[in-house]
């Protein structure tokens, strides 16, 4: 838990995003969708539910493959002759283009809080859409000119939620050793496991997901930095009887991806008591940085707490403009909400960060936006009668 008076206290104070060079409209994405799926009537109004219902306006993708048009486009083929990409491929794809992407966003982050490469003492490295060895971890410490001899901790294949476990885990490095600077780095290709299908399966992945990636800088905090956010307590659960409701396998072609829609149901049923655990019988604060896994679930958020438009902008406005970008996204919301909080020159206020995964995993994050980390610290000392 982290202490209320500066003892143990741990701050997010860059963010980095980054995103590749290929922008995808939805029409366009679903025009191929289209073409793939003319001979099966059933799948292709199911297709036009889900694209018309998802709330992605534009998502970004690494591959080029997919602005070419539906009869060359490789991994939305029409051609039922012509095989998709296999697995290795795809994991050619992700070598070449995740680690300029996490770098990006890293210089971003470093930049944005003011810290050099020498004062990182830990990188987390979160992904879930490709693998390779030596790591993403190491790639980085090359290219961003870390020590060799830094913390390495490298969270992979847990999902959606993995952005926000990782945040919770630089926290509690950063409460136990005030010295720790943590680097945190999202790196999510998701298109690239794209499938020619016309199971539901398929048809949301294709529908909602994104490529990006994100960073932030985890520490006890710099008395010249500006504000951004504090870390408070947070905790995960496994929620029951659901841990086939969203599945992440290793296939021949890519990653094969199930999404159950009962997911808005199951969360309507057991989010709130995880939340009430969370704010300890407290009210619910004003701030909430929700993982935009889709449409449904920010609505069922939404709903359950009773939650003004205003207070899931931010995870709307990143579907909307960027997509689910699976681990990477939370960090894109915390961006955004930064920003107009610091246009509205807002004080203090609190917050809770949501996110989901495989398992179904629930991970919960209160945390305080602080203006300035300089009139938080000069108000903690004056607390403690110093």
């Amino acid at each position: 838990m982290i202490s209320e008076h500066g003892a143990g206290r741990a701050l997010i104070q860059g963010i980095g995003t980054a995103l590749p060079p290929h922008r995808l409209c939805q029409d366009d994405v679903f025009a191929k969708i289209e073409a793939s799926l003319r001979e099966d009537p059933h799948a292709l109004r199911w297709a036009k539910r889900i694209f018309k219902q998802c709330g992605v306006q534009v998502r970004y993708t690494c591959e080029e493959d997919f602005l070419k048009p539906a009869d060359q486009c490789t991994y939305l083929s029409t051609d039922k002759q012509q095989a998709a990409p296999s697995t290795s491929k795809r994991m050619e794809v992700y070598r070449r283009e995740s680690v300029p992407l996490a770098e990006k966003a890293a210089e971003e982050a470093m930049r944005d809080a003011g810290v050099e490469a020498s004062g990182i003492t830990h990188i987390l490295t979160v992904s879930c859409t490709g693998q390779f060895l030596p790591g993403l971890d190491t790639a980085l410490i090359h290219r961003l000119g870390l020590s060799a001899r830094i913390q390495r901790i490298p969270l992979t294949f847990q999902g959606c939620a993995a952005g926000l476990r990782a945040i919770q885990l630089a926290q509690q490095i950063v409460s136990v050793s005030p010295a720790a600077m943590v680097l945190i780095v999202c790196v999510e290709l998701c298109t690239i496991h794209l499938q020619p299908s016309g199971s539901r399966e398929a048809l949301f992945g294709a529908s909602f997901f994104g490529d990006g990636a994100s960073a932030c800088i985890v520490s006890s905090g710099q008395a010249d930095q500006q504000g951004g956010f504090e870390l408070g307590g947070g905790h995960s659960a496994l929620l029951p009887d659901s841990a086939d409701e969203m599945i992440w396998e290793v296939g021949d072609t890519g990653f094969d991806l199930y999404l159950s829609p009962n997911i808005p149901k199951l969360l309507r049923t057991f989010l709130r008591d995880e939340v009430d655990r969370l704010l300890d019988g407290g009210a619910l604060p004003p701030l909430w940085a929700i993982h935009p896994g889709g449409r449904g679930i920010v609505d069922a958020v939404q709903d359950l707490f009773g939650l003004e438009d205003s207070q899931t902008e931010f995870s709307r406005n990143v579907l909307r403009d960027f997509g689910n970008l699976s681990s990477a996204t939370l960090l894109f919301v915390l961006k955004g909400m930064r920003e107009r909080l610091r246009e509205l020159g807002e004080g203090e206020r609190s917050g809770v960060a949501l996110a989901f995964g495989p398992g179904l995993t629930a991970e919960l994050l209160r945390f305080t936006y602080v203006p300035s980390f300089v009139t938080k610290r000069e108000s903690s000392y004056e607390y403690a009668g110093l």
